[in-house]
């Protein structure tokens, strides 16, 4: 899945009376996500950057809690907003071993519409 995001890039056109002006023009970024699930349940999401960062720059990891005990669930996701890391990733960290569990990564899925599930408590 390919998610944009918007980056600021700074441009400096000439202003009037030579002045350099400063603007911020915002840029479309892609980002892959990944989904990486079977974690032990004690990681986190710092330890989720630190992995993935062994392959390239990671721009967002976390690890999904359950929102009553907030105790992880032993999934997370990855975002990276280089595709040749995150490929590289994928097929690195795939079927790895983290603290006795092995991982399963791969490309996230687009999130499905679930529809009115009601009020949560």
């Amino acid at each position: 899945m390919l998610a944009s995001t918007v980056r600021p890039r700074i441009v400096r056109p000439q202003g009037i009376g030579g002045k350099t002006q400063l603007w911020v023009c915002r840029c479309r970024e892609s980002k892959l996500k990944i989904y990486v699930g079977n974690m032990p349940y004690s990681v986190t999401s710092e330890e989720l950057t630190e992995l993935f960062g062994q392959h390239g720059h990671v721009s967002e990891a976390n690890v999904i809690v359950d929102f009553e005990s907030g105790r992880s669930k032993g999934f997370g996701f990855v975002e990276m907003p280089n595709d040749a890391e995150a490929n590289e990733a994928i097929s690195a960290l795939n079927s790895s071993q983290m603290s006795g569990r092995t991982l399963r990564v791969s490309q996230a899925r687009p999130r499905q519409d679930r529809g009115n599930r009601g009020w949560r408590r």
